[in-house]
């Protein structure tokens, strides 16, 4: 492509002028083709297309820095989540990024966060490979008309160049790795890294401050809808369960990571599922199974079969964060419009690696703010660089990486929206029981859906419940499908002595 036609579609507006061609809202066929032919990826015996992320197999919230700026700097809850950082370094990274590019072979891809047409936020990613624009295009919601591509005009853009590596002392960043954010010139640039996924959570945070400015809340979510429609959403960090429990084939999936609950009802941010696969079973999670076999799908880490191509998805030659990428449409029950009323149930997933917490429990409209606020969970090995085995943590509103503005906002406008539409509020261990990490058990699968099951279907709103002496929470002393002896967490263990010690340091660690 031309640059004078490359100007006419406006990527001269963010700076960017090439000498080498220039591909706009390629399909995924021609995307793999290109992946393919300059040794990006490779294709796997079913189907889909397998990349390496080289050293960086997760999230690098670390590099991740917010420019202040006048237009926005009082909006901005500054500290170690939104890095501040100088306006000046951020230009001259994107002058770097500019004169590296000026012969790349770029792709464009113009697209859509947010299934709302209310509230959908029009974007545009560039990026130097193939394999993360085809990345990009699954994840969110491709422009595919030809004319309203024409007349597609971003608001915000992400340029992501992962050979150009950042420089401390030049640019301003941590290390190599560079994952800067300026609203006020609504640009991202992402330098050092070839994991796609700071793509998607770079616009995710985007929509985390758009749109409760405009009196929508953002919410690192999955969700689903039932045959009698109504919603559930389900709050965790990566690897707590969001997109193996909010993958249902009894219920329609609006989406496994990312939502905005309005006026109006809820709604997907994304077109696509970025899934864990390791050790993925056909059994356990036949849907995420069948769409990580298919053409159009994007495997991240997965080893091959050099001979064979077959996938090995119980391997960890490279990390345990394996991922899936594929279009919501690849889900049999997917919810095509991406919407849904406002939810009669919120499931807060949290992964106990101390074996402590019940594997459900009901919450009452305060209990639910304060785990919302503190946002229990241990970090589960290979979704952030340098975390090999469960760590707790506690991640404000379940998504305190992307969330620019105070968690003050998120949680004061969930809890009007509980309190206005009467929904029902479960805590959810899907993490360790008989013991903490290293000794007992992850909570069977089957259990845990079993329990949500019931919990979304009001199976458990006539059971009888006792209170957890120490933590205050109401557990069902019944649940279909479920042993009653699994529904305690202190019968679990072999010495109950030694759960209340870990339970009593618990509290005295995280105040739950």
């Amino acid at each position: 492509m031309s640059t004078d036609v490359a100007r006419a579609l406006g990527l001269d507006a963010v700076g960017i002028t090439t000498s080498g061609p220039v591909h706009w809202n390629l399909s995924p066929a021609v995307l793999y083709e290109v992946a393919i032919r300059k040794g990006e990826a490779e294709l796997a015996s079913e189907g889909p297309l397998v990349a390496r992320t080289g050293q960086h197999t997760g999230r690098s919230p670390q590099d991740k820095f917010t420019v202040r700026e006048p237009s926005t700097e009082k909006n901005i809850a500054w500290g170690a989540v939104n890095r501040p950082l100088e306006e000046s370094h951020f230009e001259t990274l994107h002058r770097d990024m500019m004169q590296y590019m000026r012969d790349k072979e770029l792709f464009v891809l113009d697209a859509w966060g947010g299934a709302d047409p209310a509230y959908r936020l029009p974007v545009r990613v560039v990026t130097e490979y193939a394999w993360h624009n085809l990345f990009a295009r699954n994840m969110f919601i491709p422009e595919t008309d030809p004319a309203r591509q024409a007349a597609h005009r971003p608001e915000y853009t992400v340029i992501d160049c992962p050979g150009l590596k950042a420089d401390p002392a030049r640019h301003g960043s941590r290390t190599e790795t560079a994952i800067f954010v300026h609203f006020g010139r609504k640009l991202v640039l992402i330098a050092g890294t070839q994991y796609a996924g700071e793509i998607k959570k770079s616009i995710f945070t985007i929509l985390n401050y758009t749109l409760p400015l405009n009196g929508v809340l953002s919410m690192h979510c999955s969700a689903n809808v039932g045959k009698d429609g109504e919603s559930a959403l389900f709050f965790g960090l990566s690897g707590t369960g969001k997109t193996t429990l909010s993958s249902d084939p009894e219920r329609g999936l609006i989406g496994d990571d990312e939502h905005g609950w309005s006026d109006r009802g809820i709604f997907n941010f994304e077109g696509g599922c970025y899934a864990k696969v390791i050790k993925l079973s056909k059994e356990a999670e036949p849907q995420i199974w069948s769409a990580s076999r298919r053409f159009g799908t994007i495997l991240e880490n997965v080893v091959l079969d050099p001979a064979t191509r077959v996938m090995d998805l119980d391997s960890m030659r490279y990390t345990e964060n394996t991922r899936s990428s594929y279009p919501l449409t690849f889900i049999d029950n997917a919810i095509p419009s991406g919407m849904a009323g406002h939810p009669k149930n919120v499931v807060m997933l949290t992964a106990d690696a101390y074996g402590v917490l019940p594997p459900i429990a009901k919450l009452s409209p305060e209990s639910a703010m304060y785990h919302f606020l503190s946002g229990y969970t241990a970090r589960v090995a290979g979704t952030e660089r340098g975390v090999t085995e469960p760590k707790a943590t506690f991640s404000t509103c379940f998504g305190a990486p992307f969330l620019p503005l105070s968690p003050n906002v998120y949680a004061k406008m969930l809890g009007e929206r509980i309190a206005t539409h009467n929904v029902r509020v479960w805590l959810v261990n899907t993490g360790w029981t008989g013991g903490p990490y290293g000794v007992g058990s992850r909570m069977k699968i089957a259990y845990t859906r079993a329990m949500i099951t019931a919990a979304l279907g009001g199976q458990l709103d006539g059971v009888g419940y006792q209170r957890h002496p120490i933590f205050n929470l109401d557990m069902p002393t019944s649940c279909p499908d479920v042993p009653a002896s699994v529904l305690d967490p202190r019968t679990t263990w072999p010495d109950q002595a030694a759960y209340d010690a870990q339970a009593k340091k618990q509290i005295g660690r995280a105040h739950v």
